[in-house]
């Protein structure tokens, strides 16, 4: 079952159950999930946390890098993969991976997508991949592995929300 965030929780702008969502599969560092429900907050995307966490929800980190942003965020709390499935409703998931296959620069972006974000220690493992409709890729110079999990999903929601029409609010 889904549950709401501890603290006070509004869906603002496009969070609703037809705009961009943005989902964590078992974050582990409580500054990047602080940093990603901060630019939910902002950007009016809604933020579906899948437990277990690598930290506890007061984590002074979490809220640190969230700041008073998260009173604003529409968080959703699931306690499991298959609990997030079942409160997804059929929406397009897109796995965000180094193992990606098609650059998120030449994607077509849909209202209702559901852009996922695997775990920075470990990344999505294979059912999480196998769940998604598109694994994406941020092309980057050889050699090097990945960005910060906090900026790349700032990168690719905001391509996500241009080709949706994201309207300032």
């Amino acid at each position: 079952m889904t549950q709401k965030m501890p603290f006070p929780s509004v869906s603002c702008g496009r969070a609703g159950e037809r705009g961009i969502r943005l989902a964590l599969f078992e974050p582990d560092i409580a500054q990047n999930t602080g940093a990603m429900m901060r630019l939910g907050a902002c950007l009016g995307v809604g933020i579906d946390l899948i437990e277990p966490l690598g930290f506890l929800l007061s984590d002074r980190r979490l809220a640190r890098a969230g700041m008073d942003y998260l009173q604003s965020a529409d968080i959703r709390r699931h306690p499991s993969w298959a609990g997030f499935l079942a409160a997804a409703g059929g929406r397009r998931l897109l796995l965000l991976t180094t193992r990606g296959d098609t650059a998120y620069t030449g994607f077509a972006f849909a209202p209702g997508d559901t852009l996922v974000m695997g775990r920075e220690s470990a990344g999505a493992p294979d059912f999480v991949h196998e769940a998604a409709a598109a694994r994406l890729v941020i092309p980057m110079r050889d050699g090097l592995r990945s960005l910060n999990v906090a900026t790349a999903a700032a990168m690719v929601l905001g391509e996500a929300l241009r080709q949706t029409g994201f309207q300032e609010t």
